[in-house]
């Protein structure tokens, strides 16, 4: 056998053992069964239910930059914001077919993140946080000044949803928003995963790990981090018209740095880069939050603060690099 043959098969057996690495494991339908669970043990729940499963999308897509591409940032908000801002004024203005405006949000939503990104990606560090946060302000006060088009702090109201697939109405329990949170989270979780999996998510981690390296090996960095932060731009905007299509309401907090800081500390919380950390930092985070205000309503935060100290302390990969730390100290156990 000629060595360009061994070659060959050696590569061949690397990528069927890679594709039999990142098979779905049962494991990873424990998200999906406790939300099919929660629907039927939680039924007065259900609109916090789909306000969960909203920033869970919101945090997958803030993971895919943050986590593996490793670009910071402080203003993902924004591209929530346009997604919400563009599926609500379609249902203001006579479209409101729901699943048409997933997408157009997402499109819009992409083409924002490939406009900033081309620019703010030449920057890194400090400079890159702040443009960030820059775009996020702009546009949130673009929006406050456009009051005759965005409501301004009223915020956008007279949204007509349709019917999820003409069949299924928006009813005052929340059923039907949560199960097409469930279905539209369930779609971008799948392609989150197959991204990350892939050659492409490969490369992301190697430039989050060094950046000079992966110049050297002749790898288009910029251009696959301006990828990434536009597929991560889309998904932020499907979140954010999926906010605006269940509520029927669109505000200015939508494009807030307080929504770009939660989302981040909830991420946090369960962990950056895992792809997993947002199922749980997302629930944890938001569960926690309902009970505080309730049993301190002026105080909660800072019950809020110790839960986000205690992770960044005892966890500082948070719950899933916790789990791992533990799993990786039990496997060495004699």
């Amino acid at each position: 056998m000629t060595s360009e043959a061994v070659a060959q098969s050696r590569g061949a057996a690397a990528v069927e053992a890679l594709s039999r690495r990142h098979r779905l494991r049962l494991i990873e339908l424990l998200p999906w069964l406790a939300a099919a669970a929660a629907f039927f043990l939680f039924p007065d729940y259900l609109p916090l239910g789909a306000q969960i499963l909203v920033n869970i999308l919101f945090a997958l897509s803030l993971d895919l930059i943050l986590g593996y591409a490793g670009i910071v940032t402080l203003g993902h908000a924004a591209f929530f914001g346009v997604g919400a801002y563009t599926a609500g004024l379609l249902a203001a203005h006579g479209w409101g077919e729901p699943i048409s405006g997933l997408v157009v949000a997402g499109l819009v939503a992409s083409i924002v993140g490939l406009a900033s990104g081309a620019i703010i990606l030449r920057t890194s560090g400090l400079t890159l946080l702040m443009l960030t946060l820059m775009i996020a302000v702009m546009l949130q006060e673009a929006a406050n000044k456009a009051g005759s088009v965005t409501g301004g702090a009223d915020g956008l109201q007279g949204m007509k949803v349709w019917p999820v697939l003409g069949l299924f109405h928006f009813d005052l329990f929340g059923r039907t928003a949560y199960l097409y949170c469930v279905a539209v989270v369930f779609l971008g979780w799948l392609a989150a995963r197959r991204l990350v999996h892939s050659p492409f998510g490969r490369t992301l981690t190697g430039i989050r790990e060094s950046e000079a390296r992966m110049h050297a090996i002749g790898s288009p960095v910029f251009r696959r981090r301006l990828t990434i932060y536009t597929i991560a731009a889309g998904m932020a905007g499907i979140a954010g018209a999926l906010l605006a299509q269940t509520t029927q309401f669109v505000g200015l907090e939508v494009l807030s740095f307080e929504r770009s800081g939660t989302i981040l500390i909830m991420l946090i919380i369960g962990g950056v880069g895992r792809l997993y950390g947002a199922f749980l930092g997302v629930p944890l985070f938001m569960i926690a939050q309902d009970r505080f205000a309730q049993i301190d309503p002026v105080y909660w935060d800072f019950w809020i603060g110790l839960l986000l100290l205690l992770v960044v302390i005892f966890a500082r990969g948070g719950i899933l690099g916790l789990y791992e730390a533990l799993t990786r100290r039990w496997a060495r156990r004699p």
